[in-house]
């Protein structure tokens, strides 16, 4: 946990909100299970896929035309093959279906078990489509320790719109300084912090801080460490 850590942020916590891709899912898993039919460019279409996808949102929110996050990253996964040039027509499907089976990283299952038996209300909210994260919650089996499944199809527009953090404040009726939200990606976390949450940022691998409105209250390795931030043993 950083040194500079606000942990007077974290004392008065209604709810904890997630993100789910980078946060919760290893979105680089995926590809990782076809690694072997990709070939040796694996690690970098995986990296070019997960970019393409994220600037896909930020482009679509620019321009007023939305259009759902399955989309876009298929839109994104076909690209990124083109510019490879990997062979699209056998990888383009099975990739597709790989991203609705995401890994957890190893210790999600537990902290949300050790927040729900505290009575913490416990929600993700995602650039995903429901039918995404409820493929993605399935296949982790952490249903029981999520109390709100929320994507921004609710409020047509991506991360980081505030309208997308006002949904969790909405459908949690909790206030928003009352919420903590946790994500891996930095501009996210900036996002929700601008918004008014306790953010937590979870700096999985190490990154720079980005220079944008909005300072996380916390950086953290790992979500291993929330609960120690919440105050819950």
């Amino acid at each position: 946990m950083s040194k500079s850590t606000d942990t007077a942020a974290f004392e008065n916590i209604g709810a904890c909100v997630f993100d789910a891709y980078g946060t919760l899912f290893d979105v680089h898993s995926a590809v990782g299970a076809l690694a072997k039919a990709v070939g040796p460019q694996h690690a970098q279409l995986s990296s070019t896929w997960r970019t393409r996808q994220l600037e896909y949102t930020w482009l679509h929110s620019l321009m007023s035309d939305h259009q759902d996050f399955w989309t876009l990253t298929s839109n994104a996964l076909h690209v990124s093959l083109r510019e490879l040039k990997l062979d699209s027509a056998s990888l383009h499907q099975p990739l597709m279906d790989a991203y609705l089976k995401l890994d957890a990283f190893a210790e999600v299952a537990s902290v949300l078990k050790v927040l729900k038996s505290a009575g913490m209300k416990t929600a993700i909210l995602s650039n995903g489509t429901p039918k995404m994260i409820d493929a993605a919650v399935s296949n982790a089996d952490i249903a029981k320790y999520i109390d709100k499944q929320l994507s921004v199809e609710s409020v047509g527009i991506y991360k980081p719109d505030s309208t997308v953090y006002q949904l969790a404040v909405d459908e949690l009726d909790v206030a928003a300084a009352e919420i903590a939200f946790m994500s891996s990606n930095a501009w996210d976390a900036a996002g929700a912090a601008h918004f008014g949450f306790n953010v937590a940022w979870v700096n999985r691998y190490s990154q720079p801080s980005e220079a944008l409105p909005g300072s996380p209250a916390a950086m953290l390795s790992s979500l291993a460490e929330l609960p120690a931030l919440l105050g819950i043993c």
